[in-house]
């Protein structure tokens, strides 16, 4: 029976978990591959720590460099993180043949172009189905079941920890610092979480996700990004009382020949998929131009589920080693006439927006005729009862817009007097 050798660079969290995955499952993979997985070597700068799994120590190194020269090993997962050593030594590994599966999305999404067009150049794969939603195959999904579609949008859910956050919020009625903190005690937060509250670990996914789904070079300066460090539990009841439910979103979708991907919390309505996703669960929602929306759900970290992709890879990419096929899921095609991206200011949408206003007659006056003059008009409009000294909050959902008149807009509405704090606004996600 074949035998292929798998090299590991990285023995963290999910590292652990890859070498338990194949050992555990040493004698299903062999049945359903035809092959011998072998693991070679895993390097790591700590090899003393416990990891929790039982490992021959020959097979530990502090030396990345020599798994990659190995001549037995044929397969390397990198899963370091970051953009600086990982990119090096994948540049390397794939520069020596091997095939690459890697989980960093980071690296993917400030550096993709530049690994596509290595794996391409040394006829060899570039691997990343654990880089976007843990467990969740959706760049499988997007590569094997829905390829005979054009993508016309993809909206996803693709951070545990700010959903996790989200949902404690809502149904316990916590502040955002509250549940920030419980979450990083239970192991859902990382102790600096800046990457995961202010949205750029899922605007690393989204790059990864455009760059697969549209033949798009997206870069990250080109996504516009917003987090939910500034989130307000009273947002999120009267979002509730209005029918909607607050979810961080990544939305990636194509108008008129143009692409524009974003990050940002907005109201999803209550019965839709997205809505009904909770705690530390991850969902995407895709778009074929044939099939329609699919959706696809399931536990997007973790030890065993980031494990699961990876170890979806190493079966990929053995197979087609031992086909002869070395490149057949070199999966990045630019397209021929890359898509324009659609300028930020561009972007129609509706909005939620909270104005503190004071209690006078002829503000609400006011404030439409200014809404009026940039183009937005109302769709409804509810005064609450709470007060702050003389002002009080308005809710007013928008129709259709301009993302920039909203912007215009809004900056007339905040210099007025009678404005008690700068308007919080939150795109509304209707799905039409």
């Amino acid at each position: 029976m074949k035998e292929i050798g798998i090299g590991i660079l990285g023995f963290g969290t999910v590292g652990a978990g890859v070498v338990e995955g194949l050992q555990r499952h040493a004698e299903l993979l062999q049945e359903r591959t035809g092959l011998t997985l072998r693991l070679r070597g895993v390097a790591d700068l700590d090899v003393t720590t416990d990891r929790g799994v039982t490992i021959d120590p020959a097979l530990l190194t502090t030396n990345a460099q020599a798994l990659i020269e190995d001549p037995e090993i044929s397969i390397l997962v990198e899963l370091i993180g970051g953009t600086g050593v990982a990119r090096t030594l994948t540049l390397a590994a794939l520069a020596a043949g091997k095939s690459v599966v890697t989980a960093n999305k980071a690296l993917l999404a400030e550096h993709g172009a530049e690994l596509y067009e290595a794996a391409a150049k040394h006829q060899t794969e570039l691997l990343f189905e654990a880089s976007v939603g843990g467990g969740i195959p959706i760049i499988r999904a997007l590569r094997e079941g829905l390829s005979g579609n054009r993508i016309e949008r993809i909206t996803g859910i693709l951070n545990g920890t700010c959903n996790y956050i989200l949902t404690r919020m809502e149904r316990e009625g916590l502040r955002f610092a509250d549940v920030l903190a419980e979450a990083q005690a239970a192991g859902y937060a990382e102790a600096e979480p800046s990457l995961d509250i202010d949205g750029i670990d899922t605007a690393h996914k989204a790059v990864v996700l455009a760059a697969h789904a549209f033949g798009a070079p997206v870069q990250m300066a080109d996504v516009a990004v917003r987090g939910i460090r500034d989130m307000d539990a009273m947002d999120i009841t009267y979002a509730a009382g209005l029918g909607y439910r607050i979810k961080l979103l990544a939305v990636i979708r194509q108008t008129d020949g143009e692409l524009d991907v974003g990050v940002y919390p907005a109201l999803v309505p209550h019965g839709h998929l997205l809505a009904d996703v909770s705690h530390a669960f991850n969902a995407v929602l895709v778009t074929g131009d044939l099939v329609g929306d699919t959706i696809y759900y399931g536990q997007g970290a973790g030890r065993f589920p980031t494990a699961s992709a990876v170890i979806g890879d190493i079966v990929d990419a053995a197979r087609n080693q031992a086909s002869g096929q070395p490149q057949r899921l070199t999966v990045f095609a630019p397209a021929k006439q890359p898509m324009p991206l659609r300028a930020a200011t561009e972007v129609m949408t509706r909005y939620y927006l909270r104005l503190s206003l004071i209690d006078q007659p002829g503000m609400f006056g006011r404030v439409a005729q200014i809404l009026g003059r940039h183009g937005i008009s109302i769709a409804s409009l509810m005064q609450k009862e709470a007060r702050t000294d003389d002002f009080v909050p308005v809710i007013i959902l928008t129709h259709t817009a301009k993302e920039g008149a909203f912007v215009d807009a809004l900056q007339e509405v905040d210099a007025l007097d009678q404005i008690g704090a700068p308007t919080v606004r939150y795109r509304i996600e209707d799905f039409t």
